[in-house]
């Protein structure tokens, strides 16, 4: 038992360490040869039922077709009888016997050859045709009558007499010409096109024995099967077989099993065989059937054959299902090895990656699931991006709002203090100064405006300034002319000059120095405030910038630093030093951009 459950689990544990697709090919294999294995030995143990059963049905509806064409000719012969008695001449005889008038025997008998030629031409199995009546009969010339065989003599005639009835008799010499032929008979009593009987005018249509016997029985009888053409009393219609020594039909008990049903089978046996035997009756003569017997063992022999090719067969296909599991494995598999790799790309940050598939399939589905997947990520980052953005312009627009009040609130008093002194033209030019400024400030709700738009915006801070510390400092300009219309973020050099004035020259009275420069370095715009004041102390600068504190002092620099992070990220720098003299120098480098080219979503 032990053995077992070890040698159970060391089988799982192989099977599950082959890959998806092997054990998904095992699976085919298995199943396929399962299937065609199982299919082949239902269908060879069934195969004796159902080839019997399909030969059955297969014999009757040959023996259905046989009686079907045998009633079929006979019922063509009945309607030319019938076409024969409605024909001018047949009128005339009719009459003529019935007034037994002779006197225009040969008129009429001349008249009735093209009939009688046209009802042969009609049936090739008619041998002759005669017209028995009272005043003589009537029949075909290329016919030579046996004057000495009268019809009224005949058999048939008190065959007639005793049913009453028109009739088909089985195979027998014909008495009535002279060539004997073996035939079998229609007799049919005339009529008119009124339906009225004649006395005593009766037609005989004589069928050429072997033209019917080969209109089917020919094509069908072979060694395996043979075929009769029977009364009900088992004995043969044609009379050229009516020689064969006991037929099977002749045996005991083979009559009593033929029923009063238009077409049936049996199985019959005799002391040697047991036969499959099928029969149809012919409508135009009920008495009358063809019969179908088969040697049940001679079919059943064919089951043989059927093993041996139902034995390569499987094989055939075993080996078939070997190359049908690889290569139905792959195509199955293959939209899900393609959804493997784009998740490969997708774990390299590709998000572009998409699933195609033309099928609708259980991986075709996960593959769309994927791309819905993909398109909800990309539209969350998306989202995600547009909320920074947001978030981005509205600490610009906060940093933006925190420099105006610091500069406008100085400005207010230093005109409020001017008035009061009576400086009026002071006030004049820094009120004008102030508005200009606003105008500036504002820049229609823009974020990013030109480089000259900042530099006015500088020139009207430092002609207010000029006014409040007359001859504290100067200012110098160098920007290449081509710089103006690149954009940059607003306000962004005149807090860098305010806190030269403020804090540079916070000890001085006179001899202030700044210079703004504006250049071009590869492709980056390089701007630079530089004075002569007390300089800064860099590292500690620095480390306030990363590490806001709450002291006042670099909170210009904090705040333009800090926008220039929420504009550009990593493509900017910004550099706090002194220069030889002493005075702080604050450099800055930030892509360049034209005007036109940027918006308020260049703060992503």
């Amino acid at each position: 038992m032990m053995n077992q459950m070890k040698a159970r689990t060391a089988a799982q544990r192989l099977f599950y360490s082959i890959s998806l697709k092997h054990r998904i090919w095992l699976a085919f294999v298995i199943l396929i040869m399962f299937g065609i294995t199982a299919t082949g030995s239902i269908a060879y143990l069934i195969a004796s039922k159902e080839i019997q059963s399909n030969a059955l049905k297969s014999s009757q509806e040959t023996v259905n077709q046989s009686a079907q064409i045998v009633n079929e000719r006979l019922k063509n012969i009945g309607i030319a009888v019938r076409a024969l008695m409605f024909s001018d001449p047949f009128k005339q005889v009719m009459a003529d016997a019935q007034n037994k008038d002779s006197s225009r025997y040969y008129k009429t008998w001349t008249a009735l050859q093209p009939v009688f030629s046209q009802v042969k031409f009609n049936d090739s199995m008619i041998d002759s045709i005669l017209i028995a009546s009272p005043i003589g009969d009537y029949y075909h010339t290329s016919n030579v009558r046996d004057t000495e065989q009268s019809f009224y003599e005949s058999d048939l005639y008190e065959h007639f007499k005793d049913i009453k009835r028109g009739f088909w008799t089985k195979g027998h010499e014909d008495t009535f010409f002279m060539d004997k032929q073996n035939v079998i008979s229609l007799v049919v009593e005339g009529v008119n096109d009124l339906g009225e009987v004649a006395t005593d005018v009766y037609v005989v249509i004589n069928v050429k024995e072997d033209d019917l016997l080969d209109l089917f029985m020919e094509n069908l009888s072979t060694i395996e099967k043979q075929y009769y053409f029977i009364d009900s009393a088992g004995d043969e219609v044609n009379m050229s077989r009516q020689t064969e020594d006991k037929p099977i039909t002749k045996q005991a008990g083979f009559v009593n099993q033929l029923t009063d049903a238009m077409s049936s089978s049996f199985f019959f046996s005799d002391s040697r065989k047991e036969y499959l035997v099928n029969y149809s009756r012919l409508e135009a003569k009920e008495d009358w059937m063809i019969v179908g017997v088969q040697s049940r063992t001679d079919l059943l022999a064919k089951l043989n054959g059927i093993k041996r090719g139902t034995s390569f067969v499987i094989l055939g296909f075993l080996l078939l299902s070997l190359f049908i599991a690889n290569n139905l494995t792959y195509v199955l598999l293959r939209p899900l090895f393609r959804l493997q790799k784009l998740m490969k790309r997708v774990e390299e940050n590709d998000l572009s990656v998409r699933f195609e598939s033309e099928y609708k399939d259980e991986v075709s589905q996960v593959g769309f699931r994927f791309n819905r997947m993909l398109d909800e990520i990309q539209q969350l980052i998306a989202d995600m991006k547009i909320r920074e953005r947001e978030k981005r312009k509205a600490e610009i627009k906060a940093l933006s709002a925190q420099m105006d009040p610091h500069f406008f609130y100085n400005t207010l008093n230093t005109i409020y203090c001017k008035s009061v002194l009576g400086e009026n033209e002071d006030v004049n030019e820094m009120i004008l100064a102030l508005s200009q400024m606003f105008q500036l400030s504002l820049s229609g709700g823009r974020d990013l405006i030109t480089l000259n738009d900042e530099l006015d915006h500088v020139r009207q801070y430092l002609a207010i300034q000029q006014l409040s510390y007359e001859e504290l400092f100067v200012c110098h300009f160098d920007v290449q002319p081509e710089l103006l219309e690149y954009e940059i973020p607003k306000i962004m050099i005149q807090p860098l000059v305010e806190n030269s004035i403020l804090h540079g020259f916070q000890n001085r009275v006179s001899g202030g120095e700044i210079h703004i420069v504006a250049h071009v370095e590869e492709q980056w715009l390089y701007l630079k405030v530089e004075d002569n004041g007390e300089g800064l102390v860099p590292e500690r600068l620095k480390a306030d910038i990363i590490h806001p504190t709450t002291l006042k002092e670099g909170y210009a620099l904090r705040n333009v630093y800090h926008r220039l992070q929420l504009y550009y990220g990593e493509l900017q720098r910004m550099e706090i030093s002194n220069n030889e003299q002493g005075g702080a120098v604050v450099e800055i480098w930030i892509p360049r951009q034209m005007e036109g080219n940027g918006s308020d979503e260049a703060a992503g």
